[in-house]
Protein backbone atom coordinates (compact mmCIF):
# COMPACT_ATOMS: atom_id res chain seq x y z
CA UNK A 1 0.00 0.00 0.00
CA UNK A 2 1.31 3.44 -0.88
CA UNK A 3 2.23 6.01 1.75
CA UNK A 4 -0.53 8.30 0.44
CA UNK A 5 -3.16 5.54 0.62
CA UNK A 6 -2.06 4.68 4.15
CA UNK A 7 -2.34 8.31 5.28
CA UNK A 8 -5.77 8.64 3.69
CA UNK A 9 -7.06 5.48 5.35
CA UNK A 10 -5.68 6.54 8.72
CA UNK A 11 -7.30 9.95 8.23
CA UNK A 12 -10.70 8.34 7.71
CA UNK A 13 -11.04 9.38 4.06
CA UNK A 14 -13.60 7.20 2.30
CA UNK A 15 -11.69 5.40 -0.45
CA UNK A 16 -13.98 5.12 -3.45
CA UNK A 17 -12.65 3.38 -6.55
CA UNK A 18 -11.91 6.78 -8.13
CA UNK A 19 -10.07 8.10 -5.07
CA UNK A 20 -8.06 4.89 -4.76
CA UNK A 21 -6.98 5.03 -8.41
CA UNK A 22 -5.88 8.67 -8.15
CA UNK A 23 -3.91 7.89 -4.96
CA UNK A 24 -2.29 4.87 -6.64
CA UNK A 25 -1.31 6.96 -9.67
CA UNK A 26 0.40 9.43 -7.33
CA UNK A 27 2.37 6.71 -5.54
CA UNK A 28 6.16 6.70 -5.74
CA UNK A 29 9.22 8.84 -5.27
CA UNK A 30 9.65 12.05 -7.24
CA UNK A 31 6.09 11.99 -8.60
CA UNK A 32 5.07 15.42 -9.89
CA UNK A 33 2.25 14.89 -12.36
CA UNK A 34 -0.06 17.45 -13.94
CA UNK A 35 -3.81 16.92 -13.59
CA UNK A 36 -3.86 15.86 -17.24
CA UNK A 37 -1.17 13.22 -16.58
CA UNK A 38 -2.98 11.98 -13.47
CA UNK A 39 -6.18 11.60 -15.52
CA UNK A 40 -4.40 9.80 -18.38
CA UNK A 41 -2.85 7.28 -15.97
CA UNK A 42 -6.07 6.88 -13.99
CA UNK A 43 -8.04 6.07 -17.16
CA UNK A 44 -5.65 3.18 -17.83
CA UNK A 45 -6.73 1.65 -14.49
CA UNK A 46 -10.35 2.83 -14.37
CA UNK A 47 -11.58 3.73 -17.88
CA UNK A 48 -14.78 5.43 -16.69
CA UNK A 49 -13.07 8.01 -14.45
CA UNK A 50 -13.76 11.53 -15.72
CA UNK A 51 -11.39 14.47 -15.90
CA UNK A 52 -13.74 16.44 -13.61
CA UNK A 53 -13.57 13.69 -10.99
CA UNK A 54 -9.76 13.68 -11.10
CA UNK A 55 -9.65 17.48 -10.71
CA UNK A 56 -12.08 17.27 -7.80
CA UNK A 57 -10.05 14.56 -6.04
CA UNK A 58 -6.80 16.49 -6.55
CA UNK A 59 -8.45 19.58 -5.04
CA UNK A 60 -9.65 17.56 -2.04
CA UNK A 61 -6.18 16.10 -1.50
CA UNK A 62 -4.57 19.55 -1.65
CA UNK A 63 -7.17 20.91 0.81
CA UNK A 64 -6.47 18.00 3.18
CA UNK A 65 -2.73 18.75 3.03
CA UNK A 66 -1.99 15.37 1.43
CA UNK A 67 -0.73 16.82 -1.85
CA UNK A 68 1.33 19.89 -2.63
CA UNK A 69 0.29 21.92 -5.64
CA UNK A 70 3.52 23.05 -7.28
CA UNK A 71 3.58 25.88 -9.83
CA UNK A 72 6.67 26.67 -11.86
CA UNK A 73 6.75 29.55 -14.33
CA UNK A 74 4.18 29.24 -17.08
CA UNK A 75 3.87 25.46 -16.89
CA UNK A 76 0.82 23.54 -15.67
CA UNK A 77 0.52 22.94 -11.93
CA UNK A 78 1.96 19.67 -10.72
CA UNK A 79 0.87 17.57 -7.77
CA UNK A 80 3.43 16.30 -5.27
CA UNK A 81 2.44 13.57 -2.77
CA UNK A 82 5.58 14.24 -0.72
CA UNK A 83 3.61 16.68 1.43
CA UNK A 84 4.92 15.70 4.85
CA UNK A 85 8.70 15.80 4.44
CA UNK A 86 10.54 19.08 3.94
CA UNK A 87 12.11 19.30 0.49
CA UNK A 88 12.81 21.61 -2.41
CA UNK A 89 12.38 21.05 -6.14
CA UNK A 90 14.78 20.73 -9.04
CA UNK A 91 13.09 21.60 -12.35
CA UNK A 92 14.30 21.19 -15.93
CA UNK A 93 13.66 24.45 -17.76
CA UNK A 94 13.39 22.65 -21.10
CA UNK A 95 11.09 19.65 -20.52
CA UNK A 96 9.60 20.48 -17.10
CA UNK A 97 10.83 17.30 -15.37
CA UNK A 98 10.83 17.77 -11.60
CA UNK A 99 12.63 16.03 -8.75
CA UNK A 100 12.47 16.39 -4.99
CA UNK A 101 15.73 17.37 -3.32
CA UNK A 102 16.42 17.49 0.42
CA UNK A 103 16.75 20.93 2.01
CA UNK A 104 20.19 22.41 1.44
CA UNK A 105 22.33 22.77 4.50
CA UNK A 106 23.41 26.25 5.41
CA UNK A 107 20.42 28.01 3.87
CA UNK A 108 18.31 29.91 6.38
CA UNK A 109 14.82 28.51 6.90
CA UNK A 110 13.46 32.04 6.85
CA UNK A 111 14.83 35.57 6.44
CA UNK A 112 16.26 37.32 9.48
CA UNK A 113 13.80 39.40 11.53
CA UNK A 114 15.00 42.71 10.02
CA UNK A 115 14.20 41.44 6.48
CA UNK A 116 10.68 40.10 7.21
CA UNK A 117 9.00 43.54 7.29
CA UNK A 118 6.60 42.36 9.98
CA UNK A 119 5.57 39.19 8.13
CA UNK A 120 5.16 35.90 9.94
CA UNK A 121 6.79 33.23 7.77
CA UNK A 122 4.54 30.19 7.34
CA UNK A 123 6.32 28.27 4.61
CA UNK A 124 9.43 28.33 2.43
CA UNK A 125 9.60 27.11 -1.16
CA UNK A 126 12.84 26.84 -3.06
CA UNK A 127 13.09 25.79 -6.70
CA UNK A 128 16.36 25.04 -8.45
CA UNK A 129 16.20 25.39 -12.24
CA UNK A 130 18.49 23.76 -14.74
CA UNK A 131 18.65 21.11 -17.47
CA UNK A 132 17.98 17.44 -16.74
CA UNK A 133 20.34 14.74 -18.05
CA UNK A 134 17.90 13.90 -20.87
CA UNK A 135 17.82 17.51 -22.13
CA UNK A 136 21.60 18.00 -21.94
CA UNK A 137 22.32 14.85 -23.96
Amino acid sequence: MSDLLRRLRQGGWRLTAQRRVVAEVLDGDHIHLTAHEVHARAVERLPEISRATVYSILGELVSRGELLEVSTSDRAKRYDPNAHRPHHHLVCVRCGAMRDVPPARGLPAEPPERERFGYTVLDVELTYRGLCPHCTA
